[in-house]
C-alpha cells in the first residue's frame, strides 16, 4: 500500500536550509519497528507520523529519530502543524492542538506567510533538574573534547520542557566540540538527563548530537526552550524578549529558533519556541517495511 509524506524544512525561511522533516499524514497502522525503519530509510534527523482527530483543529503524533521514539521534539511538531494547516485548507492563521506520546498536548500557532509558514509552540513551564558539581563539569567537558577552562562561568544544569537537556554554556571551543566518549548515556542517566546541548552565551550559537555522536542535529527545538530558560535564569536575556538561538552553522545548514520566556528570572512561567517552515515537496513510499520487522 503506497504511503505519502510531505518533506519540509523547519526553522528555515527558504527550502534547503534549516532542519528537514518528513510528515506522514494519517498513515495506515504501522508498528513501532516499521516507523523506526521508515525514519532510518529517509535519513531525516526525525520523522513524524500524524493522525487527525476529526475536529479540524488537532492531531495525535508519534515522533521517531534515527534511534528511537521520542516523547517530544520541537521541529517535528512545528513542521507537522504547518503541513496540517495547509492540508486542511484552514484560514491564514490558526491554533492546533497536538497530542503526543504519554497524552501530553501542546498548542501550536500557525501563520501563513507570502512564502511558507511561521509557527510557534507553547512548550509550557520548564522543569529544572540537577546543577553540575565542579567534578561533573570537568567530566562532561572532557566528554566533548573540551577543557574546564572552555566552560563559561555559569553552572551547567538539566532543564526540561519535554526532554531533559543538560545545558552547558561554552565560552571557547564550541567549533571543536565532539562527543569523545562511549558512555555518554550512562553519564546522563546519573544526573537524570536525556541529552546535552552546548551553546555560546555570547553569540547564542548552539550544537547538539545524538548520544552516540554519529549525527549532529541542525536545529533542536526541544532544546531551544531549555536554553532560553537557562539564559533568562542567569541574566543572559530578559523575560519577554526574543532569544535568537542559532544552530547548524558548523554543518552548513544555518538555522534560527526564536525563544520567548515569560515570567521572571527566578520564576519562569512558560516557554515559546518559534520559527519559519518551508515546504520542499511530496513523496510516496511504494513499499513499506515488513510488519514483523
Amino acid at each position: 500500500m503506497p504511503v505519502s509524506y510531505v518533506h519540509c524544512d523547519v526553522f528555515a525561511p527558504t527550502p534547503y536550509s534549516g532542519n528537514s522533516l518528513a510528515v506522514f499524514i494519517d498513515p495506515p497502522h504501522l508498528t513501532d519497528a516499521q516507523m523506526l525503519m521508515i525514519t532510518q530509510e529517509l535519513r531525516h534527523f526525525e520523522t513524524i507520523f500524524v493522525w487527525p482527530d476529526g475536529t479540524g483543529r488537532g492531531f495525535s503524533a508519534r515522533i521517531f529519530d534515527l534511534v528511537e521514539e521520542l516523547p517530544f521534539a520541537g521541529h517535528p511538531v512545528l513542521g507537522a502543524a504547518c503541513v496540517m494547516h495547509g492540508h486542511a485548507g484552514r484560514a491564514a492563521a490558526g491554533t492546533w492542538q497536538v497530542r503526543l506520546l504519554g497524552a501530553r498536548t501542546v498548542d501550536v500557532d500557525v501563520e501563513e506567510l507570502e512564502s511558507g509558514w511561521f509557527a510557534s509552540i507553547d512548550q509550557g513551564p520548564p522543569e529544572f533538574g540537577a546543577v553540575l558539581t565542579e567534578a561533573q563539569i570537568v567530566q562532561f567537558a572532557t566528554a566533548f573534547g573540551l577543557h574546564r577552562s572552555d566552560i563559561a562561568p555559569f553552572a551547567p544544569q538539566v532543564i526540561s520542557t519535554g526532554l531533559r537537556y543538560l545545558v552547558i554554556p561554552v565560552a571557547t571551543g564550541l567549533s571543536r566540540a565532539r562527543i569523545t566518549v562511549t558512555d555518554l548515556e550512562a553519564r546522563l542517566d546519573a544526573i537524570k538527563a536525556d541529552f546535552v546541548y552546548l551553546f555560546d552565551p555570547k553569540t547564542f550559537e548552539g550544537r547538539h548530537w545524538n548520544n552516540d555522536g554519529v549525527t549532529e542535529d541542525i536545529a533542536t527545538g526541544s532544546a531551544a526552550g531549555p536554553v532560553g530558560c537557562f539564559a533568562v535564569a542567569h541574566g543572559l536575556a530578559k523575560a519577554g524578549d526574543i532569544v535568537a538561538l542559532r544552530q547548524g552553522h558548523f554543518i552548513g545548514r544555518p538555522s534560527r529558533m526564536d525563544v520567548t520566556v515569560t515570567g521572571a528570572s527566578s520564576d519562569i512561567q512558560r516557554v515559546y519556541v518559534a520559527g519559519p517552515v518551508s515546504i520542499v515537496g511530496h513523496g510516496t513510499l511504494e513499499v513499506l517495511p515488513p510488519s514483523d520487522a
